[in-house]
């Protein structure tokens, strides 16, 4: 099976309109029962489980916003697109000028907590029946969780934490805002629990495994500055032996025939089936920032040597600095960015230059020629997000090994087993200056998969990076204000907004 997402549609249409789930379209995080449908009625036997976990793995594709946007908050890329008013909300967080009411904050507010009543809804019923293997579903179900909520709180900071029950319709007067330290504790207990019972392969390609598990563990560790038990974690997944740098076919790192490689500790599956429109783009299956990061109005002649692309919006397009951070030898720098004014000179392409065109493109994730197969090319882009990736694993080892002052031997070791791949010489540093040679190497090797805002805010360097950043401000971004509104004014607002 390519991807976990080849199931009976009927069926996973009949279970999530049975499910007790957030509307995206709605007014709220909070769930609306649907009254054809009794959800106490659901879970009786294993298939149900199975469904309902497949549900709560479909929010992931809804994940897309997070990456495309946080990508377009740090300094990597500009936002781009036709014009400075071409989609407004992707504007202002570029220029950090976003506020409460930006929609597409509140489409990652809204599309998280998805993820986390759709796992809760699995939990919350985890004790009707058993039957063999349940407990690798509820490991599943609790990464899931931790997923979202890891997501949650590191755009929002503190979040309303809800474990094993949906949060319904009127609990929005009940629910408060949990401070984020609590958030990761239940966020560790979820990932230790699937760490402790999850296999270390899947038969089913794109499920979570125990060394996903393990990453996304020592991640979270890693964010609160836990040096000590993310280099443990991290260390336990190389230790491993189930994942590799990929070498000899690194330039195929991001093409669709390379999903679910050796490297790769996690994907999120997308597939090019037709499921959306622009008034629902969680509705698609595809990845919808392939299309937004696109080269605007590419042309060539079909079959020649540049019909490989195809066009997308413009969004999201590197800067010249961020291509110039790359050493000539570097040969990470051809796979993460075209240099479109070369390539089209070179393939006799055009194309239209965008908002803030830079001359640059994200070629991680932009449309590839051969996978516009049905449907409008912008929201079904099979082409799966590399959540986490054993080169990320080994940067975030390196840096906790140092940051800690546990062992900076093994964190060169780390670091240089990045840089080798990479065509370049091993670094021989140590303390402060190994740190900041950390740094540039995970900017580097994951430009364009949406860490590096997130990077630069937890090592609190963002400030010094990104223009227009206020410190004690832009580290989180604003609840969205109906969420507030919704709650009888209950909650504050994040500092600043």
């Amino acid at each position: 099976m390519k991807k976990l997402k080849k199931i009976d549609r009927k069926l996973l249409l009949v279970f999530v309109l049975s499910l007790v789930m957030v509307s995206s379209c709605s007014d709220d995080f909070i769930d609306v029962a649907p009254s054809e449908e009794n959800s106490e009625d659901f879970f009786n036997t294993e298939a149900d489980y199975q469904n309902a976990l497949i549900g709560a793995y479909d929010m992931l594709q809804s994940s897309f916003m997070n990456v495309l946007l946080g990508e377009i908050a740090s300094d990597n890329t500009l936002c781009g697109g036709e014009s400075a008013t071409d989609v407004p909300s992707y504007q202002q967080v570029d220029d950090m000028i976003h506020t409460p009411v930006n929609s597409e904050l509140r489409n990652i507010w809204s599309w998280m907590f998805a993820g986390v009543n759709r796992a809760n809804y699995i939990l919350e019923f985890q004790d009707k029946l058993d039957f063999e293997g349940k407990d690798i579903v509820l490991g599943q179900a609790r990464f899931l969780r931790a997923y979202y909520y890891f997501e949650l709180v590191k755009w929002f900071g503190d979040v309303p934490l809800v474990v094993d029950q949906r949060i319904l319709f009127g609990q929005q007067f009940e629910v408060d805002r949990t401070p984020k330290t609590e958030v990761y504790a239940q966020i560790e207990q979820d990932l230790i629990y699937a760490t402790s019972v999850l296999p270390l392969v899947q038969a089913d390609i794109g499920r979570v495994t125990k060394g996903a598990a393990q990453s996304l563990l020592g991640k979270v560790y890693l964010y609160q500055d836990k040096f000590s038990e993310a280099a443990n974690a991290l260390e336990n997944v190389i230790n491993s032996g189930q994942y590799q740098l990929l070498t000899d076919d690194y330039a195929n790192m991001f093409e669709n025939d390379y999903e679910n490689n050796i490297e790769s500790v996690f994907e999120v599956q997308y597939t090019d089936f037709q499921g959306a429109g622009f008034g629902c783009l969680q509705c698609s299956e595809g990845n919808v920032a392939v299309g937004f990061n696109g080269i605007r109005n590419y042309s060539v002649e079909p079959g020649s040597v540049g019909d490989i692309f195809g066009s997308g919006f413009s969004f999201n397009v590197p800067t010249q600095e961020t291509y110039d951070l790359f050493d000539e030898s570097d040969i990470r720098r051809d796979v993460s960015i075209l240099d479109i004014e070369t390539w089209a000179a070179e393939v006799g392409a055009t194309y239209v230059e965008g908002f803030e065109h830079t001359g640059f493109y994200n070629r991680k994730y932009i449309p590839r020629s051969g996978d516009l197969n049905t449907g409008d090319q912008n929201l079904t882009n099979p082409n799966n997000y590399r959540a986490i990736r054993y080169a990320d694993v080994l940067l975030m080892a390196a840096e906790a090994l140092n940051r800690g002052g546990i062992d900076e031997g093994r964190a060169r070791l780390y670091l240089n087993e990045v840089r080798l791949r990479a065509n370049l010489s091993e670094i021989s540093s140590s303390g402060t200056a190994l740190t900041n040679d950390i740094y540039k190497e995970r900017r580097l090797e994951l430009v364009g998969e949406g860490h590096r805002f997130f990077d630069l805010v937890r090592t609190n360097t963002a400030s010094e990076n990104i223009e227009g950043f206020v410190t004690g401000k832009h580290e989180i971004f604003p609840i969205p204000s109906i969420e507030i509104d919704l709650t009888g004014n209950r909650w504050s607002q994040n500092p600043g907004y």
